[in-house]
């Protein structure tokens, strides 16, 4: 169903910093578990998140664990031209309540996906700080969403090349995360993003248009997604050839 555009307010437009090589090797996601599990250990510095990201794993601490890294069987991917709305939302989208922004207000959006009713959530005060000092260096993007000038919902996750990684999302006011997930759709669009991450897929994901992909097609499309270069926010295009991953002595 075609809905209105959002109107979005980029707020910071940081080029991406280098940040050399990893220190690690990361084995072959296809070697996962039947859990995803790929490997432990390692830290969570720039270079290597990257080079995670880079191989289709991604970090996901499990009781506290930080150090854990993951590649699950099935995928989940967004197309950015492949989004469903509802009638509903439409007609949110139409009545334009919401503010939406990106870089803005990144460390609140971050806050925000950790602060859970259950107090069980993944995002611990190292994998935070990892992704802010990621934020800093211009390869970590929010999304925010704003309602009545105060933040409802909101998301955030990683750009390297045509590769958008989201990360977590989360919503105070009724149907703020979906907002901020067309939003992210249409800027993916808009800069030349091909490929959404949305990790695993959920119920949630799948009214918004999200598909399930073996993790091969993902690594598939994640190969030229990376190659490419795609200017995120408005500054220079990041830099696709570095931090490859190699063992150092």
């Amino acid at each position: 169903m075609r809905h209105p555009a959002v109107d979005i307010v980029v707020a910071r437009t940081t080029r991406p910093s280098r940040v050399g090589r990893c220190r690690f090797h990361f084995p072959d996601p296809r070697l996962a578990d039947a859990d995803g599990l790929v490997a432990m250990g390692g830290d969570l510095e720039p270079a290597t998140l990257l080079a995670a990201y880079r191989q289709g794993i991604f970090p996901w601490p499990v009781e506290g664990i930080d150090l854990l890294w993951w590649s699950p069987d099935p995928r989940a991917v967004l197309p950015p031209d492949g989004m469903h709305v509802s009638r509903s939302l439409a007609r949110t989208l139409r009545r334009r309540g919401f503010r939406v922004t990106i870089d803005a207000a990144f460390d609140e959006v971050v806050a925000g996906c950790a602060d859970r009713e259950d107090n069980e959530t993944w995002i611990t005060p190292a994998i935070r700080d990892a992704y802010a000092h990621l934020h800093r260096l211009g390869w970590a993007h929010s999304v925010e969403v704003w309602a009545d000038g105060a933040l409802a919902g909101g998301l955030y996750g990683v750009s390297i090349g045509a590769l958008f990684a989201a990360e977590s999302m989360f919503h105070r006011v009724s149907d703020a995360s979906k907002v901020a997930v067309i939003a992210l759709a249409q800027h993916a669009r808009a800069v030349g993003v091909e490929l959404i991450d949305v990790q695993m897929p959920t119920p949630h994901l799948a009214s918004l248009g999200a598909l399930t992909i073996s993790r091969e097609q993902y690594l598939q499309r994640l190969a030229p997604a990376i190659s490419r270069r795609v200017d995120f926010i408005g500054g220079r295009a990041e830099f696709p050839g570095e931090a490859v991953v190699s063992p150092v002595e």
